[in-house]
């Protein structure tokens, strides 16, 4: 006895319509990777190699090397002098001349009204973003906000310090909620006991608000 339920059987259209989503959802982000990957590295060459003298550029060494009509394109250059340059400059700065010469620095900025809050701004941040010392956004927790019964992820900052410290006590922490696209956010302060710990990890909590709660980690094992 038959089945009187037809086997409805995918079209050709279909069938494209559906590798050709799945092949992009493997090469979007291997292709979107590739591009912004390519497009620092030549922003970081359009910086740099304009301070390099001419004749020590990559298509200068290539064209002396291998003949004038040779061409090729070559990126990367300031990427490495950057990173050299860095280093070399953080090797010096912990010695007593560099640290000298940054004391100076720090006085000499701390006189000018406009540029001093902006440097001042910018130093606290990349000191307590790279500073090893103390952890900072290395934890992820649910809070409600901004009312109770609704849940955000946030990253759990480094804990309040001076003014703030003193004024709402040692048992605030400091959290910072991302914005979608995670390009924002903002900072509250709140008790230790008004936070749910989580075991994601800050990279999968900014994917998933960054999505918009579309991509979420996968489920680890117990």
């Amino acid at each position: 006895m038959s089945d009187p339920t037809p086997v409805r059987r995918r079209t050709i259209a279909a069938t494209l319509r559906a590798s050709f989503l799945t092949g992009l959802v493997v090469v979007l982000p291997i292709g979107l990777t590739i591009y912004l990957i390519w497009s620092v590295v030549g922003w970081l060459d359009g910086w740099i190699l304009p301070v390099i003298p001419q004749a020590y550029h990559p298509q200068a060494l290539l064209s002396h090397y291998f003949g004038p009509g040779y061409e090729f394109p070559v990126r990367g250059v300031g990427v490495i002098v950057f990173l050299v340059f860095t280093t070399v400059i953080g090797w010096i700065a912990k010695g007593l001349i560099g640290r000298t010469v940054l004391g100076r620095l720090d006085r000499l900025v701390d006189r000018m009204p406009v540029v001093r809050s902006l440097y001042g701004g910018l130093k606290q941040v990349a000191e307590t973003v790279f500073n090893k010392t103390e952890s900072s956004f290395d934890k992820t927790c649910l809070i409600e906000f901004p009312r109770p019964g609704v849940w955000v992820i946030g990253l759990i900052s480094a804990r309040p310090k001076g003014e703030i410290a003193d004024k709402l006590g040692e048992d605030k922490i400091a959290v910072f909620i991302g914005l979608t696209p995670f390009t924002s956010g903002f900072v509250v302060f709140v008790d230790k006991g008004a936070v749910i710990p989580m075991d994601l990890t800050p990279e999968e909590a900014a994917k998933l608000v960054a999505s918009g709660g579309l991509v979420y980690p996968p489920v680890r094992e117990a």
